[in-house]
């Protein structure tokens, strides 16, 4: 069997990982992967968004199935191309994309549907859109509306940041064309969380919870990040509130989108806030998540392809997905300046003493191989990922393996998981 995976990131990297170790023993392809990848299959030379490269290697090697992790390509198309040429995919279709590629088009479709989320305006022209802003007053989000690579997101405490993030966009052209419009939502109180939840068009399985630490420095203090770290499960997400994301979140967005005539088929994740057992949708995403797909992967109990497959042939179902009792947490390393510029090249050392630590894995980000060396090639390079018994012992883990790496510029959160130590009467921070 030959499974294609698109991307190159730590969800590629964590994707291959988890279909590689399938009973099936496939032979692994990522394009264009990283170092990580490289140690579990053949990495190929298309970018994640050259569609007719991938079109046209898949219709010369048929691969049994094309895996595509990133949002661009979804959001692009490449499901509806190869799916032309009679190639399975796991991926929504670019209409069901749309949920990230448009913050508009998402906000639509919840208020339409009655989807719990915030109150929210859109605008291209930064005076009205400043205007709002000074009338709803602050803290405000600003977000731009198309894929913005996880940085088009501002939560203004001010007027003052807001109106600058507004500019930003609008007149500065800071993130191109997605930024030429602008969703303004009103901040929601409350404690994230994140599930990620497998769709065949009808039936709905949500997996493991999890919570993400997207701002840069401890304390949740600093800028947005595509993610600092995250751990699983989250007891944020109670009993109380798994009933209402299946129900209220998922429930009545598919239904929406079915009398759209959407259908979506893949992963669907949903950011949530959630404040006195009531969650809120801050955002959804079309692919799995980066960090939580390392910390919810890890836990899955057994293969992965079956409900892949299930997704695909539209007969998905609870008993596809297991999982360990075991706790997961990834601590992500990144280079020195992110999310800001940051340095490239330099090499990364001490890799197997970090894989070597019991239940732990290092999944690959921003790498690449320069000879026989594992170098930096992104901000976020690495995903450290450990299992234990309990959150205490996954943290220990994870950290004591994070210890041993070192980079040029490596910078790193001490304080993953801190709110759910916290909850546990713990020290949150490491140090």
């Amino acid at each position: 069997m030959k499974i294609l995976v698109v991307g190159n990131g730590g969800r590629e990297h964590t994707l291959a990982w988890k279909l590689a170790n399938d009973t099936v023993k496939p032979e692994i392809f990522c394009t264009p992967g990283n170092a990580g990848t490289a140690t579990l299959g053949t990495n190929l030379s298309y970018g994640a968004t050259d569609l007719e490269g991938i079109r046209s290697w898949c219709a010369d090697n048929r691969p049994d199935l094309v895996v595509i992790g990133p949002e661009a390509p979804l959001c692009a198309g490449l499901t509806d191309v190869l799916e032309a040429d009679g190639i399975r995919v796991f991926g929504p279709c670019k209409a069901a994309a749309e949920l990230e590629g448009s913050k508009q088009f998402a906000k639509e479709i919840m208020k339409a549907g009655g989807v719990p989320t915030s109150a929210y305006e859109t605008f291209t022209d930064p005076d009205a859109a400043c205007a709002y802003v000074r009338e709803r007053g602050a803290p405000i989000v600003i977000k731009a509306d198309g894929l913005a690579a996880g940085k088009g997101v501002t939560v203004a405490e001010t007027i003052e940041q807001a109106e600058a993030a507004i500019r930003d966009a609008l007149e500065d052209s800071a993130f191109g064309d997605a930024g030429s419009r602008v969703v303004i939502e009103d901040f929601l109180e409350g404690e994230e969380a994140s599930i990620l939840a497998l769709i065949d068009g009808e039936h709905v399985v949500m997996l493991a919870s999890s919570q993400d630490h997207k701002r840069i420095f401890e304390k949740d203090q600093g800028p947005n990040t595509g993610g600092m770290g995250a751990y699983s499960p989250a007891s944020i997400v109670n009993d109380a509130v798994w009933e209402k994301v299946r129900d209220e979140v998922y429930g009545r967005t598919l239904a929406e989108l079915k009398r759209r005539g959407i259908t979506y088929k893949g992963v669907l994740y949903a950011g949530l806030m959630i404040k006195n057992d009531q969650p809120s949708v801050v955002e959804f995403n079309c692919r799995f998540g980066d960090p939580e797909t390392q910390a919810v992967l890890a836990r899955w109990d057994g293969d992965m392809l079956p409900a892949i497959n299930g997704v695909i042939d539209g007969n998905l179902s609870d008993e596809m997905v297991q999982w360990k009792d075991n706790h997961s947490v990834c601590v992500v390393m990144v280079a020195g300046g992110y999310p800001g510029d940051y340095a490239k090249g330099d090499e990364i050392e001490n890799l197997d003493t970090a894989n070597a630590v019991d239940d732990t894995v290092v999944f690959h980000a921003g790498t690449a191989l320069d000879g026989d060396k594992v170098v930096t090639a992104g901000g976020r390079v690495l995903g450290i990922t450990s299992l234990g018994r309990d959150l205490p012992d996954a943290l220990s883990k994870a950290y004591i393996a994070v210890e041993s790496i070192s980079f040029n510029g490596a910078f790193y959160r001490n304080d993953i998981a801190h709110r759910e130590m916290k909850r546990l009467g713990m020290d949150f921070n490491k140090e």
